[in-house]
């Protein structure tokens, strides 16, 4: 007989494990319905757990601060569940239509069993990511990259010889401090700015780049507050105090400090800064400044010049401001274009401004008045001796004995301010003023002013009443060109026979000198009033006199008259205009004649602006003057 091979197995085990698994299986279907109302009910709830971390982080990342990367694969799990659920959600009436005998049985049981298994996972999933998603923190502070890029023009024209040699200066350990110093909108800021982004993609032996902008109304605690944020110093203590802490962090570091637009030394012992002279980390200092002497108060090792551009990069600079579409608009354009970018003295910011603001400027007649209007800002003085006498003549270099003491005042005078790239030399014996620094012209004068009142001009100081001096002062008479007076309310009449008799006074400019009511010049060529209510005549008859061949508009180019409610009449007769192109009148209700006749009109080239009921509502001496001045009529 052969062996026979006996195997015992538990009945009750064998039952028991069949029905577990059975009873396990018959749940996915048994429970469907309660775990899909369930899952959506779990859905809400993870959604919202996902919004609020989310909003968490959106405030974090405001801060500059960076979300963890634990939170952001969260999201990203929640995400994906969250389209994996809807996905169940959009099949679950399908799936629900197939139970039977009260959602215990299915008409199909692997499908309903597939289906209700996978509900049952995604509840378990969402349970596990709802207990993950309770984050103590979200985000983390970034660390701050070596340097951080600015703002940059794409194409810069004419500095890259100037950036070479202060990069190479940036690798001699001997030279710690670089001067960058020339006159206003040469293109200073921008240098130091190629100098900072240059970092940005070069070999970077520096720990940190620090960029801070000093401006004229320094304040050291606020360029200090500045280096403290760059390098995370924020606590809020006085200036010596926080003067320490800078100075530790900064000792350990390898620090390039870039300081734009300074006037006046800077104590950098006080700002907590190592001087790089001395510093064993090889750091270094760049500063820019308008004063050629700040590099000598500052001591720095080297200071580089910024000029202005030479003619060809004057005119690449121009041309890609103003376009090629505007240069090839019309044939004589490109000259006039050249013209207009010669008149802005190779200064880039004038370059820049003018170009931008000629680009879809289509007609000669546009690009000439351009050019006018340039030549007409220029200030530059025809020499050295000539200018020093002049300074003599307006009184300006009284106290010193002698002619050669005076003449020495006047040249130590002229080279401070070349010194200051406030004036430029034009070979041994002339100078030359930018129009774009006249604002600290204007501020000298106001200086020497106050010292021996010997008054030149004050600009943008909005006089409330007139000086009592400025009308009879003598000096006015032979040196005064331009005259503007802005909300002077007290005065009825402005000693008319002195106006009259600034003899160079080429433009007068009244706004809102309520009360003035006369007025009177003789040798303006451009004329502006407007809002002087009162206001009732240009040039009064009585206070002229009776003088024959009295043309008080001889020179006159340019008259505009607003808003004068009052204003009944301009002169009592008529004049020739020989220089007159323009006359604009506006909101002017009861000016109803011109001092206008047919011989005024014998130039042919002047212009009358205004509105069209106020021209129809014009008196002429005759026909044939409405008829000659008619084709000379454009409404506004």
């Amino acid at each position: 007989m052969g062996n026979v091979l006996g195997i015992q197995i538990s009945c009750d085990a064998l039952f028991n494990g069949c029905t577990n698994c059975t009873r396990r299986n018959a749940a996915y279907v048994s429970q469907l319905e309660d775990n899909l109302a369930n899952l959506q009910t779990q859905l809400q709830k993870l959604i919202e757990a996902k919004d609020d971390v989310m909003t968490r982080v959106a405030n974090a990342e405001q801060h500059q601060m960076r979300r963890l990367n634990k939170v952001q694969g969260w999201l990203s799990r929640v995400e994906s569940v969250e389209a994996e659920v809807g996905e169940l959600i959009r099949h679950s009436t399908r799936e629900i239509d197939k139970l039977c005998l009260g959602g215990y049985c299915s008409k199909n049981c692997q499908s309903s069993y597939n289906f209700g298994k996978k509900v049952s996972k995604k509840l378990q999933l969402m349970d596990t990511l709802m207990g993950e998603g309770a984050f103590d923190v979200v985000a983390e502070k970034v660390p701050q990259p070596a340097v951080d890029e600015r703002p940059l023009e794409p194409t810069i024209v004419g500095l890259d010889s100037t950036f070479d040699k202060v990069w190479r200066c940036l690798i001699q350990e001997q030279v710690g401090i670089i001067g960058l110093y020339g006159m206003g909108g040469v293109g200073k800021t921008t240098l130091l700015t190629q100098i900072n982004n240059k970092f940005l993609d070069a070999p970077n032996n520096f720990d940190v780049v620090i960029w801070v902008v000093v401006s004229k109304d320094m304040q050291l605690e606020s360029v200090q507050e500045k280096i403290g944020e760059r390098i995370g110093f924020l606590e809020n203590r006085s200036l010596e105090e926080k003067a320490s802490g800078i100075f530790k962090i900064l000792s350990k570091k390898k620090f390039l400090l870039l300081l734009d637009d300074i006037w006046e030394r800077i104590d950098l012992a006080k700002l907590g800064v190592p001087f790089p002279a001395i510093s064993k980390n090889a750091s270094k200092i760049i500063f820019t400044t308008r004063l050629e002497n700040v590099c000598g108060l500052i001591e720095a090792q080297k200071k580089f010049k910024v000029e202005c551009l030479g003619d060809n990069e004057a005119w690449e600079l121009f041309l890609q401001k103003v376009g090629e579409e505007t240069l090839g608009s019309h044939p004589d354009i490109p000259e006039l274009a050249k013209t207009v970018a010669k008149e802005c003295c190779g200064l880039p910011l004038a370059l820049i401004t003018t170009g931008r603001a000629m680009s879809g400027k289509k007609t000669p007649e546009e690009w000439n008045y351009s050019i006018e209007m340039l030549r007409r800002s220029a200030s530059e003085f025809p020499g050295k001796i000539e200018l020093i006498e002049c300074w003599i003549g307006e009184g300006f270099l009284n106290g010193y004995e002698g002619i050669n003491g005076v003449h020495n005042k006047g040249h130590y005078i002229i080279g401070v301010l070349v010194q200051a790239c406030l004036l430029e030399e034009v070979g041994s014996d002339y100078v030359k003023m930018h129009d774009v620094i006249r604002d600290i012209a204007l501020w000298i004068a106001c200086e020497v002013e106050k010292e021996n009142e010997n008054f030149l001009v004050s600009a943008g100081v909005e006089l409330t009443k007139p000086p009592e001096r400025l009308l009879s002062c003598q000096q006015l008479h032979s040196s005064t060109r331009a005259l503007e007076l802005r909300r002077c309310e007290d005065s009825k009449s402005w000693n008319i026979l002195s106006i009259a008799d600034l003899k160079y006074l080429d433009k007068l400019d009244f706004a809102y000198c309520t009360s003035l009511e006369v007025l009177r010049v003789n040798y303006a060529e451009i004329v502006h009033i407007e809002s002087c209510y009162d206001m009732d005549e240009i040039i009064s008859a009585w206070k002229l006199g009776d003088v024959p061949g009295l043309n008080p508009f001889a020179k006159l180019q340019y008259l505009r008259l607003q808003v004068l409610t009052k204003l009944k009449i301009i002169f009592r007769n008529a004049l020739p205009f020989p220089n007159l192109l323009e006359l604009f009148i506006s909101e002017c209700p009861n000016l109803k004649k011109l001092p206008l006749d047919i011989n005024s009109a014998k130039e042919g080239k002047t212009v009358i602006r205004g509105d069209q009921h106020w021209w129809n509502e014009l008196k002429w001496e005759d026909e044939s003057t409405l008829n000659a001045f008619l084709p000379c009529f454009e409404s506004i």
